[in-house]
């Protein structure tokens, strides 16, 4: 009527209790991990699983005559002598290390030890002898053998790590089911009326009580009562369910209507005059100056924006202070305004100088709380004394370019009043714009005839004058409140010199990647140079360097 406890430590000893009350402690021989342990009542053993891969079975009697733990510090010698040693009761080399190993007597004349390994399902006789065993094609986790309904045979439950739950009896797989989760143990109880219940536990502390098969169905259909159909109450039925499927599959809530009253509104102010200090940075154009524009954004919301980010485009070379903005959610009703500027930074002239303000947000309703997905952008418009500034003009050019109009010429004091000193009749029909590239532009009006000359030494300089006149001319007749205005070209399309620039510029990419090839190689050659002179002056016995300086300083020029 005694309770005998046994516990293993980590040192490999094994510690007997009586009750509550500390019996003996024992060493077991070569022991570095411990390994699962189990007790068979029937033989009077305690069998386990040695670091060395083999499964070890100690006779409890021998365990309590060998020499005690706290004398485990005596001599060899006198261990002989004292005919304590403790002894193994019986060895099997499994080749592998155990999981778990259990001990099963579902009578008094027969028992098993069952050993589940990484690979290999063992089941022994309590001898040591193998009784079968059935390699796995899949990491175990847990099992638990059972009795089995067949005589002679042992059923076995198998968890892995696939999630899954196989059941063998002996070494034929009978059943496979999936688990939600990676047993880490599995019992077999008996709950009540339901015998056969699979426990299982998995390494997040989830305890699943359930068990194969299917439940009965007590459920019986009852029986329909025949009475007439009426088709008119039925078309009625049909239409109003239309009705409420057509309202409900509205897409305004998905694409918004155009609304008289924007909810979020963006405007860009671009300064009239540049900036008394420019504010360019990391600028690669070779001028004394690089001047530099604000401009001012403003965004107001007439709802709750949420989410709400600004970001600012212009062409390149042109660079701002900065292009990315994120704010907080908008109150109805507010406001918010960001100042940047803009400058040159590109050592080249860009194709347009006009930019775009978008700012992305969110809007809540009822049918998406989160936020429907909104944008608003607005453009505008940089000034051209941001990239060119007056000059005197040039009589000769290589490249010309004449635009022809439907109304008088108009003076440039009138058209071009930033690049026009007033008290200078002369310019009234000649400009010149310096581009702080280092190109030069001139622009004449015929004093005769309805024309614009446009030339310059480099071709790709006439376009942005080109449409900054067409542009001013515009808004000068549009304020005029004339309708018929238009700009046309008459002469020849160019393309002989835009084949040219496009021949010149394959040739400098051509030209780039053969100097990139030279430049590595003669890199690898200089690399080589400083290795052999540094092994030649590493060498404790001088060597001649065999002109191996001058091939260096040669090299080194050349890069």
């Amino acid at each position: 009527g005694r309770d005998l406890i046994c516990i293993q430590s980590m040192d490999g000893m094994l510690m007997l209790f009586e009750q509550e009350s500390y019996a003996f402690g024992r060493f077991l021989p070569g022991f570095l991990l411990p390994g699962p342990l189990t007790y068979s009542s029937r033989t009077d053993s305690f069998i386990t699983v040695s670091s060395s891969q083999q499964v070890e079975s100690y006779k409890y009697q021998v365990l309590a005559f060998a020499t005690d733990a706290d004398e485990r510090q005596e001599t060899e010698q006198q261990k002989l002598s004292s005919g304590k040693r403790l002894a193994v009761d019986w060895v099997l080399n499994i080749g592998e290390q155990a999981l778990d190993i259990r001990v099963v007597s579902f009578n008094q004349t027969v028992s098993s030890v069952f050993v589940l390994g990484e690979r290999n399902f063992f089941c022994l006789k309590d001898n040591g002898q193998i009784r079968f065993m059935k390699k796995l094609d899949y990491s175990p986790s847990c099992f638990i053998p059972y009795c089995s309904v067949k005589e002679g045979t042992i059923n076995t439950l198998i968890g892995n790590h696939s999630k899954m739950l196989n059941v063998y009896q002996d070494v034929t797989l009978k059943w496979a089911t999936q688990l939600p989760h990676i047993p880490v143990s599995v019992k077999v109880a008996n709950l009540q009326d339901l015998k056969g219940v699979i426990v299982t536990l998995s390494d997040s502390g989830h305890l699943q009580c359930s068990y194969l098969g299917t439940d009965p169905s007590i459920f019986q259909a009852p029986k329909v009562e025949s009475r007439e159909i009426n088709y008119e109450e039925y078309d009625a039925e049909m239409k109003e369910l239309q009705k409420i499927i057509k309202k409900a599959t509205k897409t305004h809530d998905i694409l918004p209507k155009s609304e008289k009253h924007k909810d979020l509104t963006v405007t860009a102010e671009v300064s009239p005059n540049l900036d008394a200090e420019s504010q360019a940075i990391d600028s690669e154009v070779k001028a004394e100056t690089v001047p530099s524009v604000t401009v001012k954004v403003t965004i107001q919301s007439r709802v709750t924006a949420l989410n709400p980010s600004l970001a600012v485009c212009v062409q390149a070379p042109l660079a701002m202070t900065c292009d990315q903005f994120v704010f907080n959610d908008f109150e109805p009703d507010s406001s918010e305004t960001v100042v940047l500027s803009v400058f040159l930074k590109g050592n080249c002239s860009p194709s347009e100088l006009e930019g775009s303000c978008i700012v992305s947000y969110d809007v809540s309703t009822e049918l998406n709380p989160e936020g429907i997905p909104k944008v608003a952008q607005c453009d505008f418009r940089l000034p051209l004394r941001l990239v060119c500034f007056p000059a005197p003009p040039s009589k000769a050019a290589s490249h010309k370019l004449t635009i022809d109009t439907n109304k008088p010429p108009v003076s440039f004091l009138t058209i071009f009043p930033d690049f026009v000193d007033p008290s200078e009749d002369d310019q009234a029909n000649v400009l010149g714009f310096q581009f702080l590239t280092g190109s030069k532009t001139t622009l004449l009006a015929s004093k005769t005839s309805q024309r614009y000359r446009i030339q310059s030494d480099q071709l790709e300089d006439l376009w942005l004058i080109t449409k900054e006149l067409t542009l001013r001319l515009e808004e000068h007749f549009k304020k005029q409140n004339c309708k018929d205005f238009a700009c046309t070209f008459s002469g020849s399309i160019p393309l002989q010199e835009y084949f040219e620039l496009i021949d010149r510029h394959f040739e400098l990419r051509l030209n780039a990647e053969k100097f990139q090839e030279l430049l590595a190689e003669r890199a690898v050659q200089f690399r080589a140079i400083e290795r052999r002179l540094l092994t030649r002056f590493k060498d404790k016995t001088p060597a001649p360097l065999q002109h191996l300086d001058t091939l260096l300083e040669g090299t080194f020029r050349e890069v």
